[in-house]
């Protein structure tokens, strides 16, 4: 009984001694596999960019305050026209606007309208203009018209492609309105909407 005790445990012991021998693979070199890493690809998030460049008019409603010699306030609407030239970053255009003004100037004279022709020239943010304006304005009075000098600043955003909304505010200068010896100075302020063509 010993004796095959001893045989049972030889089986057992060589039988697993080779079995894992089987299990241990080889004496050639070992396969290694690879696992293809995958780098991640970012991109940069889409850059927004808008063409200024074409016609466009529209309407403005707005606030003007004339004081110096000759003051006053009231609302102003009128409308406007221009072209702007998109070179990438930065925009060139003209505009001539017309304000309609009815602005008592303290009893003695009247105010009717403000009409200018306009140099600008902005910063192209993608959908917001920011710009500079400056030209030559015309102050129709009662007693008389003169013309004089503007400079300004003024922001336009791109709703749609084709319609803008927007705010100017306007530094006027005129002297000797309509040869009286009155000098008035005027500041306007308007909100914008336009259609691009």
């Amino acid at each position: 009984m010993k004796k095959f005790q001893k045989i049972a445990a030889t089986a057992v012991l060589s039988s697993s001694v080779l079995g894992g021998a089987a299990f241990a693979g080889s004496l050639d070199e070992p396969i290694i596999d690879t696992v293809e890493v995958v780098e991640p690809v970012y991109s940069p998030a889409p850059v927004v960019t808008s063409d200024w460049t074409g016609a466009y008019g529209g309407l403005n409603l707005g606030y003007g305050d004339i004081d110096d010699d000759l003051e006053g306030d009231d609302t102003t609407y009128g409308l406007h026209l221009g072209y702007d030239y998109d070179f990438g970053r930065y925009v060139l255009g003209g505009e001539l606007e017309y304000d309609n003004a009815d602005i008592d100037l303290g009893g003695v004279a009247e105010a009717d309208s403000i009409t200018r022709l306009k140099l600008r020239g902005g910063y192209d943010f993608g959908k917001t203009l920011l710009y500079a304006t400056a030209g030559a304005a015309q102050l129709k009075t009662s007693i008389g018209d003169d013309t004089g000098a503007f400079v300004g600043v003024g922001v336009a955003y791109q709703v749609t492609d084709r319609f803008t909304v927007g705010g100017e505010l306007l530094e006027h200068r005129f002297e000797d309105v309509g040869g009286s010896g009155l000098d008035a100075d005027a500041t306007t302020f308007n909100l914008r909407g336009s259609f691009r063509f």
